[in-house]
């Protein structure tokens, strides 16, 4: 079953991210994290410095210190859920959570413990957002998507019947409209929620209420390709347990709705059902096996499953047709190659993420690496330059020149690029272990 390609575009576009929003929203979170934990060594070394010279000074516990880890924690779980890593999510706001993070933090972990289905440790999470004096609305709603997510209907809309007013009673109430199919009281609650007072909220229901705008363009569409377009939706809004039922009603009646069988297959992957992932993009890809979001999501399919030469030829094949956000797609395929044991594959992702603008040391360390993994040594020397070039003042970049610098035989030039990172960061170990080699 196919609709034209104005509607097709955005089914699997949206899952995405927009492409531009993930790339953006990855170099924000980057770079604020970046700052973070440069300012978190800067006072680890100034601590150091302050135990060396026998003042001991520094040795405090200062709360600026303390929400800087926070944050750190928070931003890097944010980095992790953008990749579909709620695992990884979750583990860094529990850390958040454990460093003194709060309300904030607790209610990030919620979020990821929900995207996992743990519903007793949300509940439990819950349970300690009360305790803090989290607002009523908002308990409300993290009360009711459980209930939604358990399949315990009456009680959630017996606790929304009770809540008094607020934009979070409005959109529960439009997801309980949603998956009941009472599509007129969903798009009247979608509406207060647009203009209510929580920012995040008139976000989810804009992307709630776009679906209904955009089954509104083709009024001769069956009411499947509604539904298709509200599971896409509250896929975005990361509510894929209520999605999911919604799908298995799609495609019982039309087996051959490829982009039904994708969005399926996208929330069977970001909720740990990775075998079932696999067989629903095995189904969009034997519809259309030409189309690069496909690959793309089999790919990732078959690298949580570490079948890793699988999900690199998926991956190559999404690249070369064409597929965006390509910075992503290096990314996930440099991973998969190595996986493999394909560094020469590995290190040509790397070449095209290092060439980008906005491309971050990590990157420059990792392409490094894989240079003399692979015999290019030169090649390792010039990325190193460039790094360098980029970040005069990071010990970890003039690292990279000295470690190339003795692989490619510039001995003095070697010794004076590690001597100068151990000056500017102390905690360097491999610039340390490098300089006993000369």
């Amino acid at each position: 079953m196919k609709f034209p390609a104005r509607v097709l575009i955005p089914l699997v576009a949206a899952l995405l991210l927009a492409g531009g929003v993930l790339g953006y929203a990855w170099w924000q979170l980057s770079t604020t994290q970046e700052r973070l934990q440069e300012r978190v060594r800067t006072r680890a070394e100034q601590e150091d410095a302050g135990v060396r010279s026998g003042t001991g000074a520094a040795v405090r516990e200062d709360p600026v210190d303390a929400g800087d880890i926070v944050l750190i924690h928070l931003r890097q779980g944010d980095l992790l859920a953008l990749q579909g890593d709620w695992a990884g999510a979750e583990k860094q706001y529990q850390e958040s959570v454990d460093a003194g993070g709060g309300i904030p933090a607790l209610r990030k972990l919620a979020q990821a413990q929900m995207q996992r289905r743990e519903i007793v440790q949300v509940k439990d999470t819950i349970r300690e957002l009360r305790r803090l004096g989290a607002r009523s609305e908002d308990l409300l709603l993290l009360d009711v998507i459980v209930a939604l997510r358990t399949g315990e209907i009456v009680q959630a809309q017996q606790a929304l019947t009770a809540a008094q007013d607020s934009p979070q009673k409005n959109y529960g109430s439009a997801l309980l409209a949603i998956i009941q199919g009472r599509h007129d009281a969903a798009k009247q609650e979608l509406a207060a929620v647009i203009n209510g007072w929580d920012p995040a909220l008139r976000s989810y229901g804009r992307t709630l209420q776009s679906a209904y705008d955009e089954y509104a363009l083709f009024p001769e569409s069956r009411e499947i390709h509604l539904t298709t377009l509200l599971a896409r939706a509250l896929a975005q809004v990361q509510e894929c347990e209520l999605a999911l039922p919604l799908l298995a009603g799609v495609v019982k009646q039309e087996d051959d709705y490829r982009d039904a069988w994708t969005v399926q297959g996208y929330c069977e992957l970001t909720s740990e059902r990775a075998p079932e992932a696999l067989s629903s993009f095995e189904k969009a890809y034997a519809i259309d096996p030409e189309k690069p979001e496909i690959q793309y999501f089999l790919g990732r399919t078959y690298m949580v499953l570490k079948q890793w030469q699988n999900a690199s030829t998926f991956l190559q094949y999404a690249l070369k047709n064409g597929f965006e956000p390509r910075k992503e797609l290096h990314r996930r395929l440099a991973d998969a190659a190595q996986q493999a044991d394909d560094l020469p594959l590995a290190l040509d992702q790397y070449r095209a993420l290092v060439a980008e603008p906005d491309a971050d040391l990590a990157a420059f360390e990792k392409t490094v690496s894989l240079a003399i993994a692979t015999d290019k040594k030169e090649d390792a020397y010039q990325f190193a330059q460039s790094a360098v070039k980029k970040w005069p003042d990071s010990g970890k970049a003039h690292e990279l020149v000295g470690w190339s610098a003795l692989e490619t035989g510039r001995n003095d030039e070697a010794k004076t690029e590690l001597e100068k990172a151990l000056k500017l960061d102390p905690r360097l170990e491999k610039a340390r272990e490098l300089l006993q080699k000369l």
